[in-house]
């Protein structure tokens, strides 16, 4: 049975699910529980934002509250996956990945390959994503490409309350590491979520809009604008495919691929910084496996390649917008390759 759900309540009941399921599964975090001294439960944060408030409630021996000392225990959640546990750090921001970038990317990424595909890392890594929040360069980021160049990582980053919940409870049973991208300005919206636990498989993106004239790729908070954009290009007579990778590693590029072969032509949207961007490997790729099928250039609309603004004027003119995206779709539709 579905019925309205925001991102945030999403995440909060698909670890709630799992944590009933498996006892193996547990957190690990800042501020998730309440420091020495304090309340429980009654103090419990659930994160800087609250995304997981009440789980102690529930779960008290599955949650930990953490020192500020994120490569300690990203560090130890990667080492209990190794010893048969599936523990889940929250990174309170993405921001904060280089305080633990080794323990992600030169350990849990190689594992795998270094013992001849006989161990396992079961770990997943939820942390905040993206710009719009006022929270300036060092809380802002949009870092989805610094992870999807790393193999041995899976990548998650999802755009609306159903995939949230079916791609994290996927993420908690994955033997992988998965780094699971939340964008903190997509935690109110709502979708219908079915109360029953589900999965929604890695590796395959999502056609949310159909059109014939123009291919539109992105991910996370850009799926929302890029509807947006395309119901008003249809109402000029431009009809657009959306879709939405969900996940960025492994990487859907057959769907992609199939709906620039039928629309000729490619518009990649991308809230990362523009240089070896998300956007710029759809490009890529589409150039080099379907260059004949194209009826244009290829077009991408992302952040510029600066920091992200604190004034807020500033920070909304460096996300892109649906008037960025609508005018990048409606002159892409009038040119010709």
């Amino acid at each position: 049975m579905a019925r309205k759900l925001s991102v945030k309540d999403a995440i909060n009941e698909a670890i709630d699910q799992e944590m009933s399921r498996d006892p193996t599964v547990f957190m690990m975090g800042e501020d998730i529980v309440g420091g020495t001294g304090a309340p429980g439960e009654d103090d419990a944060w659930g994160g800087v934002l609250g995304v997981t408030k009440g789980l102690y409630a529930k779960h008290p021996n599955q949650l930990i509250d953490t020192p500020l000392s994120e490569s300690a225990y990203v560090g130890a959640a990667i080492g209990a996956a190794t010893c048969g546990l599936r523990p889940i750090a929250e990174l309170m921001f993405i921001d904060f990945m280089g305080v633990c970038f080794d323990q992600i990317y030169n350990q849990a990424a190689k594992f795998r390959y270094m013992f001849g595909g006989k161990a396992e890392t079961p770990v997943v890594i939820r942390t905040m994503c993206g710009a719009g929040f006022r929270a300036a360069a060092q809380h802002s980021q949009m870092l989805t490409p610094l992870f999807t160049h790393i193999p041995g990582l899976k990548v998650v980053c999802p755009s609306n309350a159903y995939d949230t919940k079916g791609l994290l409870i996927q993420a908690i049973r994955d033997n992988d590491p998965v780094i699971f991208m939340e964008h903190k300005n997509l935690y109110g919206n709502e979708a219908d979520v079915p109360e029953e636990s589900y999965t929604v498989p890695f590796g395959e993106a999502s056609i949310v809009r159909e059109g014939g004239d123009i291919s539109i790729v992105g991910y996370g908070q850009m799926i929302p604008r890029a509807l947006e954009a395309a119901e008003k290009l249809a109402k000029n007579g431009i009809h657009c495919d959306v879709i939405d990778l969900r996940t960025l590693s492994p990487i859907d590029m057959d769907t992609v691929i199939e709906s620039v072969e039928n629309t000729g032509r490619l518009l990649c949207v991308d809230e990362a910084n523009p240089r070896c961007s998300i956007a710029a490997d759809i490009a890529a790729q589409v150039a080099e496996q379907a260059f004949s099928f194209l009826k244009a250039p290829i077009k991408m609309v992302t952040a510029p390649h600066t920091p992200v603004p604190f004034s807020p004027k500033l920070e909304d003119a460096y996300i892109p917008s649906v008037d960025s995206i609508v005018t990048a779709a409606a002159e892409l539709a009038k040119e010709r390759a």
